[in-house]
């Protein structure tokens, strides 16, 4: 159980009787009353974010969450295709809403990390922070073009589109944030 002043950012927490993951909290002590944590909650479930409020006399439920290493493998009509890391035997499918877009920087054969809840609910996935990957359409540089800072979109090997200096050409190896999807350094030449 935790207290009030220990819901912090990044803990997972049981919240009407669903797994949520804080992504605020402020603990505010307003004029002549007893200090209150003021938080966002994100459903691991819906992935709804909900406001609360988490007087001093409040104890929270932190969540029962395990990991586990899976293996992508394709995706199609939607859903994202799975194996256990090591059984490719048992496969399984992954909604859109599970996986919030992280599939977009998943290589075929990528190894990542699934959230499990309650022992057999899969409720999301954590990448890799950064990832290598080689641009396969790139739009050459136009000279004077640099109004915007200089930026053009470019088409990775996963089909994900980003945005990326002037200079990046087909063929270049990118490494990309994939929290924040972008760009941060180029590794070299395919």
């Amino acid at each position: 159980m935790l207290e009030y002043n220990e819901i912090v950012p990044k803990k997972i927490i049981i919240y009407q009787g669903e797994p949520h993951e804080v992504v605020e909290s402020h603990v505010a002590r307003t004029q002549m009353r007893k200090p209150q944590n003021q938080t966002k909650l994100r459903s691991l479930l819906t992935g709804k974010v909900i406001p609360a409020s988490f007087h001093a006399a409040d104890k929270a439920e932190e969540a029962d969450i395990e990991t586990k290493e899976i293996k992508y493998l394709y995706k199609n009509r939607g859903e994202a295709w799975f194996c256990e890391a090591s059984d490719p035997s048992k496969r399984f499918a992954l909604s859109d809403a599970v996986l919030e877009g992280k599939d977009r920087f998943l290589k075929v054969n990528s190894i990542v990390t699934a959230v499990i809840f309650n022992e057999e609910t899969i409720i999301g996935i954590r990448t890799p922070i950064k990832v290598d990957l080689v641009v396969k359409e790139a739009a050459p540089a136009v000279k004077g073009n640099t109004v915007q800072g200089g930026t053009k979109q470019v088409v990775l090997e996963t089909g994900a589109t980003i945005n990326v200096p002037m200079f990046i050409n087909q063929g270049d190896v990118l490494r990309i944030n994939t929290e924040t999807g972008e760009y941060t350094e180029r590794v070299g030449k395919s």
